[in-house]
């Protein structure tokens, strides 16, 4: 089963530098895939004549299609090697965005998404349990926190390049930029040695993979299509779907799931803390760039560089907090503090107004940036860390599911508001600008209740994230 690696590193450290610059080139995608996309909505929804709701699916395709392949494909990287099925997803995220590229439809648009998120689900849970295995507990904050700068640093630049790219040489070339990047992580993993294999005779868990599959999609595609009155019916359909799957993963020889590591309490309450986090703040990207972008009477290029704020503390900040978490005995306190200042952040933005205030703006942004910039890579340290050798490959998995869960609820609220706001009538113009303002302010009023619930539970998570070798 689990090989333990927490004695020591089981690979040179030169192999250690290749894994890690493999997942960082393959992550960089993630982060590039939606907020360029953030910023050619506009541009999307003119070709195409759609409007803000449906403009929301385009980044929500890719959220459902990932947390729906998170779990199984975890298991198959358990069985066939991080490396194996890292690269897989890889290969299936270049699909994606090169059918994107020449799509044309808004639904065959919807379609490609769909398959990248797929992709990026493998990505994302072999990357972060890779990284977890090949680095020794007094490096692994340092890595994580490496890591986690790659994805801010896509976060950074996607809103700049997609706006430019956006205004200049169209949308769709948004897709053929992320190839290069797909390719220098193959190339990457190629050169590492072997692969990491943690329970290579085990076999897949197929009905368990539907059962779990089939919980997901029926009620996160529920609460996406609220409040039409069906989508109530799917959201008990995967309420039902989800006690099946917990009742099958019960006594199995090979679950596609251990539902033992649960029982970590610092683990349980840390992927709360991670789900809580980016619920809360997902959508603050998509509504900016709506926002500055019609209200503010800004360039998707213009838009871009005043969100570039954010993401550049981000940035700044991951890899020195995921360095200091490694010294830090006390592992609640950075994402404790991280949390609290995301609360601020989207409390002042409840009270944006019908004249953007760029200074006020660049404030939110600020605290955004820096909170996040604390928050994930010791928040992330403490999940994996808490959990024995033998189930970081799940803990990965748990981890991606609740952060693309989160940000799946962020963007679901955001669309019921418009919903009950706007109406069918969600285009963006002058007439609309106050119900628009209303949307914000109804949508962040939750977030921020989240906000509120994750401090807390952040806090009181417990002081020890360590785990059994």
């Amino acid at each position: 089963m689990g090989r333990g690696m927490d004695a020591g590193p089981s690979h040179a450290g030169r192999d250690t530098r290749t894994a890690l610059a493999a997942c960082c080139a393959g992550i960089l995608l993630l982060p590039l895939m939606s907020t360029m996309m953030n910023l050619a909505l506009v541009h999307i929804g003119g070709e195409f004549g759609v409007g803000s709701h449906s403009l929301a699916m385009v980044n929500t395709a890719f959220l459902l299609s990932s947390v729906v392949a998170m779990v199984p494909v975890a298991r198959l990287s358990d069985i066939h090697g991080r490396k194996k099925a890292m690269a897989a997803g890889l290969v299936v995220t270049v699909a994606g965005a090169l059918t994107g590229a020449f799509c044309p439809s808004f639904e065959f648009l919807l379609a490609s998404r769909f398959v990248m998120g797929i992709g990026s689900a493998a990505v994302s849970v072999s990357a972060m349990a890779f990284i977890t295995e090949v680095f020794p507990p007094e490096r692994r904050g340092w890595a994580i926190g490496v890591y986690t700068t790659f994805i801010y640093l896509g976060i950074a630049v996607g809103p700049t390049l997609g706006g430019v790219m956006s205004d200049t040489v169209g949308w769709r070339s948004l897709f053929f930029f992320m190839v290069p990047f797909a390719v220098a992580s193959l190339l990457l993993l190629y050169r590492f040695k072997g692969d990491v294999v943690v329970d290579g005779r085990g076999k897949m868990d197929f009905p368990g993979s539907v059962a779990y599959g089939a919980a997901v999609f029926l009620t996160m595609y529920g609460v996406i299509n609220l409040p039409e009155l069906w989508a109530f019916g799917a959201m008990a359909a995967g309420l039902v779907a989800l006690a099946a799957f917990v009742f099958m993963m019960r006594g199995r020889e090979s679950p596609v799931l251990n539902l033992s590591i649960f029982r970590h309490a610092v683990f349980s309450r840390s992927c709360l803390v991670a789900f809580m986090n980016y619920a809360s703040s997902y959508s603050v990207s998509f509504f900016m760039a709506l926002y500055l972008q019609s209200i503010g009477a800004l360039t998707a290029s213009q838009a871009g560089m005043v969100m570039l704020v954010q993401p550049a503390f981000q940035v700044a900040l991951s890899t020195v907090s995921g360095s200091l978490s490694d010294r830090i005995s006390d592992k609640r306190i950075l994402p404790t503090a991280g949390m609290a200042l995301t609360a601020a952040a989207v409390f002042m933005i409840m009270m944006l107004g019908m004249e953007a205030n760029y200074a006020y703006i660049a404030v939110v942004l600020v605290l955004l940036g820096v909170g996040y910039g604390i928050f994930s890579a010791p928040n992330s340290n403490a999940v994996m860390s808490s959990v024995p050798p033998r189930n970081r490959g799940e803990a990965s998995a748990m981890l991606a599911v609740v952060r693309q869960a989160g940000m799946m609820v962020s963007m679901s609220v955001a669309m019921l508001c418009i919903s009950f706001i706007m109406g069918s009538t969600d285009d963006l113009g002058p007439d609309t600008f106050g119900d628009f303002i209303s949307v914000i302010r109804a949508a962040f009023a939750v977030c921020l209740a989240m906000c509120v619930i994750g401090t807390a539970v952040s806090w009181f998570r417990g002081k020890d994230a360590s785990s059994p070798a």
